[in-house]
């Protein structure tokens, strides 16, 4: 999956949706529709970027970011992330937790 290390956000305020998860054991079609999702929400009215890591032992945290609550719930509702979660239900996730927060600071360390 092509996930950009640092994604360009605006200044805030902005929102970002914060998905932990420990992923069952096999692929189980996983990464196909895992790169459906970003490619999906990247067309995604709102969508501002997105950061993904997952350690070894499967515990992993996706964050996306979206200019405004309506574009997360809109992403919410999409039918075809609908269906994906439900399969993350079923077979992909042993635990999962969703976060959505208002970013109200973001600063950091720009390299060169």
């Amino acid at each position: 999956m092509s996930i950009s290390a640092f994604p360009i956000t605006p200044q805030p305020p902005y929102y970002a949706v914060i998905f932990s998860s420990l992923r069952t054991p096999g692929d189980n079609g996983y990464a196909q529709i895992a790169e459906r999702m970003v490619e999906l929400a990247s067309r995604q009215p709102g969508f501002l970027g997105v950061e993904s890591a997952r350690g070894e032992d499967g515990f992993g945290i996706t964050v996306s970011y979206w200019a405004s609550a309506e574009a997360v719930a809109d992403w919410k509702a999409n039918l075809e992330h609908l269906a994906a979660q439900q399969s993350g239900k079923t077979a992909w996730y042993q635990h999962y937790e969703v976060r959505v927060a208002k970013v109200e600071r973001a600063y950091g360390k720009i390299s060169a």
